[in-house]
């Protein structure tokens, strides 16, 4: 039987993406994504609680974040988790979960020419954006 690696994501960006451009000219994003859950306490009291979730885009998603995203853009990701590890300079192991984005789906409003809200957010990109495994530069600490 085979596993599911799946995430599923809304939430708003921490900061604005972080983008790099490896050997052969590949963009890579980077930028830490919040999702925050309201619920019920048990005295009825609403609580929020929020987590942080680092995102990584490849190729042509990353370059749509770069010209479209920014700090607070509210965004749909879908992708999956991949876990690296790698030693820091004091010889330390460290450890990253990220989510590695196969699709992203701009969910804030769109201004339009005249500075009123456009129809919906809308711009999409899809799939097969991400590094081939064993590519050396999975092995980066950013």
């Amino acid at each position: 039987m085979r596993g599911v690696n799946r995430v599923m994501l809304i939430g708003n960006l921490g900061k604005d993406p972080d983008v790099q451009h490896l050997e052969g000219n590949i963009a890579v994003a980077k930028f830490p994504l919040a999702t925050t859950e309201t619920f019920k306490d048990r005295t009825g009291k609403l609580v929020s609680q929020t987590e942080w979730h680092t995102v990584v885009l490849w190729r042509g998603l990353a370059e749509l974040a770069q010209k479209y995203l920014h700090k607070s853009s509210l965004v749909y990701i879908e992708g999956r988790l991949r876990t690296r590890s790698w030693d820091d300079k004091d010889g330390n192991r460290k450890f990253a979960t990220e989510v590695v984005g196969d699709n992203l789906i701009m969910l804030d409003k769109r201004m339009d020419g005249t500075g009123s809200a456009g129809e919906g957010g809308g711009l999409e990109g899809m799939g097969g954006s991400d590094m081939p495994i064993g590519d050396p530069s999975e092995n980066l600490p950013f």
